[in-house]
């Protein structure tokens, strides 16, 4: 194991107590079988007593690969090796074992090291109901480095060729885009506003072969039966997941039955499914990768000193950035975005169910659905499940619109009342507003802050930081706010001195020309 690279005040302990963390002592990846339209990848792991393996897999409805070229075998080992980037704070080493180029290994040891951190933090440094023992309280140590794991590469003795013979031709000479679909708000938005501009879409579902793939379920049909795009990818990654959690001693064995709306140890989990619908985009051209994320997914934020993402680097507009600059790299020609950046979530919701009924019918947010006369409806129980209804009775819009029953709806007014929402501190105090205003929740209800006019969170918010205009592509700028605009209640952009009006329609952020001082109601928050 390499030594720990600690540079906290005072003296270096002489024992990590971080090293009980280590219980992986090699962690093999690869390599890749490769069929047309499958791959299959062995994970073996060596502990202190005993070796284990298993297989993770994919598999496409269609011709995606061609098992004999290595620039196939290539993209087969980048999609297999993303599961792998969880587990750096855990292994002494991770041997990959496939066609990789300089640009892949770069990139894999990037975000290895970046999720160790991530972990660190999310995982252990905050309060993490799945751990046990002396996990639980291990002291914040700042490092160089986070991630335990030595990274080394080795070839796929079944292709044998230069790194210069794996490089691809270019992928996304179209402006087809590519939506990364999963049945929630976020992406059904995203598909409603592309296919209004006549853009080219291709909802894109990766189906789990655990019970997530019911969030889905509605929207997949829904699509698959009416838009010629759709396409789904199946995989075991989540059995792939339980199974390291297994191998865990500071995981509690239970893990399965605790009720938490968090993954036990892993926060990289959005490139999983991305690099598995990489085949597909491959395959049909696509030049475009539209991911439905709003603006408080991009957070840069300290925990004793520890610089991290907040848990949500994968959601953030930094993950679209490093995403298009690896597939420029690699020569793809594909660029990664989200049209949804100066959105909060409220005004996600609201613009889905006001301006596409149809696809709002077959939302489902929720993290326990279930199957009913063949159709999948929420819970009605989780965080989710209020967090959704509580959005929806705020827009004065009916739940039942997207499958709740109002024995589901009372019972979620009662938790927001009692244990409140996730969402950002702002949202909340405007949530809490709204439902005050429309007599759902009373002034001082205990899971919610004091109600709070935020008007910025019902306008697009312009970032230079996670949300700047020009995180939409110039061709379809103006069109795409000027259907937000007609939801919104117009649009602000940050200044140092708080929210002021913004016309989004003219204006580049590195140009703008802010017109008005900020109101005080504008500047609050800030």
């Amino acid at each position: 194991m390499t030594p720990a690279n600690v540079s906290a005040p005072g003296h270096a302990p002489t024992h990590d107590p971080w090293d009980e963390l280590v219980v992986i002592r090699r962690l093999e990846v690869g390599p890749p079988v490769v069929e047309r339209r499958r791959i299959s990848t062995r994970y073996r792991v060596t502990l202190a007593d005993r070796t284990e393996e298993i297989a993770l897999m994919y598999r496409y409805g269609e011709d995606v690969f061609d098992p004999g070229k290595p620039a196939d075998r290539n993209l087969a080992a980048m999609v297999t090796a993303q599961v792998a980037l969880n587990y750096g704070l855990f292994a002494e080493e991770i041997v990959f074992t496939g066609v990789f180029d300089e640009t892949d290994q770069r990139f894999l040891r990037d975000m290895a090291e970046n999720t160790a951190t991530e972990i660190t933090v999310k995982k252990f440094l905050e309060h993490n109901p799945f751990l046990r023992g002396a996990a639980t309280n291990l002291p914040a140590i700042k490092r160089d480095e986070y991630c335990r794991a030595r990274i080394r590469f080795a070839p796929d003795p079944a292709a044998p060729e230069t790194e210069a013979m794996a490089r691809a031709a270019r992928w996304g000479p179209t402006s087809a885009h590519a939506i990364l679909s999963s049945g929630g708000k976020d992406s059904l938005l995203t598909l409603g506003i592309l296919r209004e501009l006549g853009c080219e879409t291709y909802p894109l579902f990766v189906n789990e072969s655990g019970r997530h793939w019911l969030t889905a379920l509605n929207a997949y049909r829904h699509l698959e039966a009416t838009h010629p795009g759709t396409r789904r990818v199946w995989t075991n990654a989540d059995r792939v997941f339980n199974w390291f959690v297994r191998l865990f001693p500071f995981v509690r064995h239970d893990f399965q039955d605790v009720r938490s709306d968090e993954y036990p140890i892993r926060l990289w989990t959005v490139a999983v499914f991305l690099f598995g619908t990489l085949p597909l985009i491959k395959k049909y051209g696509i030049g475009r990768v539209s991911i439905g994320d709003e603006y408080d997914t991009s957070r840069r934020v300290e925990h004793e000193g520890i610089p991290h993402y907040d848990g949500l680097y994968d959601q953030s507009r930094y993950f679209d950035r490093a995403l298009t600059e690896y597939f420029a790299a690699k020569g793809w020609g594909v660029e990664q975005f989200s049209l949804l950046r100066p959105l909060s979530e409220l005004l996600v919701q609201g613009i889905l169910a006001a301006r596409y009924p149809d696809l709002w019918r077959h939302q489902t947010s929720c993290h326990a659905a279930h199957v009913a006369d063949g159709r999948v409806y929420p819970c009605g129980r989780c965080e989710k499940c209020r967090r959704i209804v509580g959005m929806l009775l705020a827009l004065g819009k009916d739940p039942a619109g997207c499958g709740y029953t109002q024995e589901q709806v009372d019972r979620c007014v009662a938790a927001i009342a009692t244990r409140g929402v996730n969402q950002e501190g702002e949202a909340v105090e405007h949530l809490a507003f709204l439902l005050h205003e429309k007599g759902v929740v009373a002034a001082g209800a205990a899971g919610l802050p004091e109600p709070r006019r935020r008007d910025e969170i019902m306008r697009l918010r312009f970032n230079d930081d996670v949300s700047p205009r020009d995180t939409v592509p110039a061709d379809l700028r103006n069109a795409v706010y000027g259907i937000l605009l007609q939801h919104a209640e117009g649009a602000v952009r940050l200044t140092p001195g708080g929210w002021v009006s913004h016309d989004s329609l003219t204006h580049d952020d590195a140009s703008a020309d802010l017109e008005g001082a900020a109101t005080e109601g504008e500047r609050e928050g800030v």
